[in-house]
């Protein structure tokens, strides 16, 4: 059984020869540590040489190309996405919703899949998980800034529909444009929207049911209109609504953020093993940081024993950070192999 074929088992929750192993996405500032530290030449040396099943592969980085070059969510003169949290965004005191449509919108003819493709091309038989992002909660949680979207949904709810039926358009119309061009070289869509804080949601269900929900099910569908495996990325504490996830037909939850509330894996497998495909699970913000490699050893045994055999071990959160020792990434994966 190969590594496409083993995923692909893993996310129908289906028993493969083994759980799955995913490395993560080590940050930037992480990378030379562990290329330097295995005598490796790049990351697909790296997840070479500890077996890592899963590659994401994603258009979104870097594929548009706006003729002014401008950013592709710089809907208003001035705007920079990167806002610090509680900081008015450009849309913060915008109260017609007509005034939405009258913004400078990204447009998908702009985007350039060309790189995405060739990549996907040369993969190999590995599970290859591509699709834009989408991270539509948090494109427009910036354009309203962090508190005002959330204060709108209750002062002004057709604003934040008329802004959010805006990106996520953009991002469903990039997606079939791309799953057009891809077909059968991508098996998951993988997209992200981080629900959760380390205690609970960002927002109270019934407004995630209005606001997040409708749309959450139109990527789902839309991936698995395409024939693909679909797997949500998000952060945080989000036990409430993984039943609601689960009822859209999402196939797999990633990161599973191990200290998180009710997010542990014994909660998880009690409450929705056999429904849904678990990724992750293995601590980043104590255990990867501050253990042993034994102590990672004996916790990626517990963690399949609770999850397994719908499972993918990986951290508890991709973006590796240079304090993760490069022998406890090892010791995952070693772990996952025995």
């Amino acid at each position: 059984m190969d590594s496409r074929e083993r995923l692909r088992t893993i996310f129908n929750k289906r028993p493969a020869d083994r759980c799955g192993f995913w490395t993560g996405n080590p940050h930037p500032d992480t990378v030379p540590l562990y290329l330097n530290h295995f005598k490796v030449p790049h990351l697909e040396g790296l997840y070479s040489l500890l077996n890592d099943d899963f590659r994401w592969i994603c258009p979104q980085w870097n594929s548009y190309h706006h003729p002014e070059g401008k950013g592709m969510f710089v809907v208003t003169k001035g705007f920079e996405c990167n806002l610090g949290h509680g900081a008015p965004g450009p849309l913060a005191y915008c109260e017609d919703p007509r005034e939405i449509d009258r913004l400078d919108w990204p447009d998908p003819r702009h985007m350039d899949y060309t790189a995405c493709l060739k990549a996907l091309r040369a993969c190999g038989p590995y599970y290859r998980a591509s699709g834009m992002w989408s991270c539509f909660f948090h494109n427009v949680m910036d354009l309203f800034g962090l508190e005002n979207y959330f204060v709108k949904m209750y002062t002004h709810p057709e604003v934040v529909e008329a802004v959010t039926r805006r990106v996520c358009e953009f991002y469903l119309q990039c997606n079939e444009d791309f799953f057009r061009l891809a077909g059968r070289e991508v098996d998951g869509f993988f997209f992200g929207n981080d629900f959760g804080t380390q205690l609970d949601l960002f927002l109270a269900p019934e407004m995630f049911d209005r606001f997040v929900l409708p749309w959450f099910r139109k990527f789902t569908d839309q991936g698995h209109a395409h024939g693909y495996q679909v797997i949500l990325h998000s952060c945080g504490a989000i036990h409430k609504v993984i039943g609601r996830l689960i009822d859209t037909g999402v196939d797999a939850l990633h990161p599973l953020q191990a200290r998180a509330a009710d997010m542990d894996a014994a909660t998880l497998a009690r409450d929705f093993k056999g429904k849904i495909a678990f990724m992750g699970g293995i601590d980043t913000q104590e255990l990867l940081v501050r253990g042993t490699p034994d102590e990672i050893r004996r916790d990626v045994r517990r963690v399949i024993d609770l999850l397994g055999p719908a499972l993918v071990v990986s951290p508890s959160h991709e973006a590796l950070l240079p304090n993760v020792p490069p022998e406890n990434v090892r010791a995952m994966a070693e772990a996952t192999r025995d």
